[in-house]
């Protein structure tokens, strides 16, 4: 398997890490000091990092300041939202949930949800690009 790399860009002049291989190590608590130490997490109400990207899976650690909102939205794949640090609600329809730092749900595709930050948060958003279901 050849390694994929995320290039550097302006927001993150000094990327350039493995985001697919066949073994992807991810220091979660560094990642979170990393969004916390960029330019993007002062001049903005969030920031995220892609961690991990193949074909049928993502992973992203998306860090978010008190009172931040991800606006009502709905995804292709199935997720899963763990709190790593921090408090949000979120939001479907039908429902809110609490979670807190160390709580996490899973959520089937095309449910139009929201997230709302009650203090500075960092979770981690693992999301399906793909549903088809694979068999060895």
């Amino acid at each position: 398997m050849e390694d994929k790399i995320i290039e550097a860009t302006p927001k993150r002049p000094t990327s350039n890490h493995i985001i697919d291989a066949s073994l992807v190590n991810i220091d979660i608590s560094a990642i979170a000091m990393q969004i916390k130490n960029e330019k993007t997490w002062n001049e903005s109400d969030r920031n995220s990092i892609t961690v991990f990207k193949t074909n049928g899976l993502s992973i992203v650690i998306i860090a978010l300041h008190k009172n931040a909102e991800m606006i009502k939205h709905k995804t292709e794949g199935l997720i899963s939202i763990q709190v790593i640090e921090g408090e949000i609600n979120f939001n479907t329809n039908n429902e809110t949930v609490n979670l807190r730092t160390g709580q996490m749900l899973a959520l089937h595709t095309g449910i139009i949800h929201s997230i709302t930050a009650i203090v500075e948060t960092v979770f981690l958003l693992t999301i399906t690009t793909s549903t088809k279901q694979y068999i060895d």
